[in-house]
């Protein structure tokens, strides 16, 4: 029988071997997985110290730049500088331009009389909304976290759109698409972002044909389908027989190789 210490030093000298043995796998999956190390490491890690450091979330460190940087009552510079400082300050987890080109196109298009957003986020895809919207078009947005409401109310008024264009309602999406039609006189959303999170999409989605909210023609545009996912919205979506599906493959904003993508419904009524 082989004694304590000569076990010990059996296990020691094994140690670097297996370590060893280890270490091409770990750097194959550092290469292969780097994008979304580097994501984890900004979105988790960095803003987290950096929370704790300024005492500031990172959407008010984002409102502070654009104070100094970008000009009032241009919707199209805030967007650009909130672009500019998520590439080279701090990502902002936001849409970007490659999705929020989409995102205009369609307002553009439907030239809808009123949209509903939920998650309003720090107010970039608001913007985006706002500033393509028809004459007397409306814009209702939700956000839950009233800390982040506070930042993206100030950048919309920022940008020169008052309470009767964009109305922003804090709140969760679950407890406020029941009181849209009757608290804020919203009959129907000819269109609707969802754009909060991808695990409450396909519950918001049944919420809005269950209180008639969404017209026959309509149209529900719906982000990161694809990551982090939506797969039960996308898969009730084609399967219900109530919605006409197309889905933009795009990649997240400074992070291309991450492949996410737009899911676009297009209401047939309730049928």
């Amino acid at each position: 029988q082989r004694s304590p210490s000569r076990q010990r030093v059996g296990v020691g000298t094994m140690s670097p071997a297996i370590a060893l043995a280890f270490l091409p796998l770990v750097v194959t999956l550092l290469v292969r997985y780097r994008h979304y190390f580097r994501l984890l490491v900004g979105t988790v890690l960095l803003r987290s110290l950096r929370d704790c450091l300024s005492g500031l979330r990172i959407e008010e460190r984002a409102f502070s730049y654009v104070l100094t940087h970008a000009l009032p009552g241009d919707p199209g510079h805030i967007l650009t500088t909130l672009d500019h400082w998520s590439s080279h300050c701090e990502y902002l987890s936001h849409m970007g331009p490659v999705k929020g080109q989409i995102l205009m196109r369609l307002v553009e298009e439907k030239a809808p009389a009123c949209v509903l957003e939920l998650g309003t986020y720090c107010g970039y895809s608001t913007l985006l909304i706002a500033q393509a919207l028809p004459p007397g078009g409306r814009l209702l947005t939700v956000e839950r976290d009233p800390r982040t409401a506070a930042v993206a109310e100030k950048l919309i008024r920022l940008a020169g759109f008052d309470e009767h264009m964009v109305e922003l309602i804090v709140g969760s999406s679950e407890e406020v698409i029941p009181c849209l039609r009757t608290q804020y006189q919203l009959s129907r959303a000819d269109l609707v972002l969802l754009i909060h999170r991808p695990r409450c999409y396909l519950r918001d989605l049944q919420l809005l044909e269950a209180h008639a909210l969404l017209p026959a023609g309509g149209t529900v545009l719906a982000d990161h389908v694809l990551f982090p996912g939506a797969p039960r919205f996308l898969q009730y979506a084609k399967s219900c027989g109530r919605y006409r599906c197309r889905l933009y493959h795009t990649g997240l904003p400074d992070f291309p190789a991450i492949k996410d993508g737009i899911a676009q419904l297009t209401y047939a009524g309730p049928g």
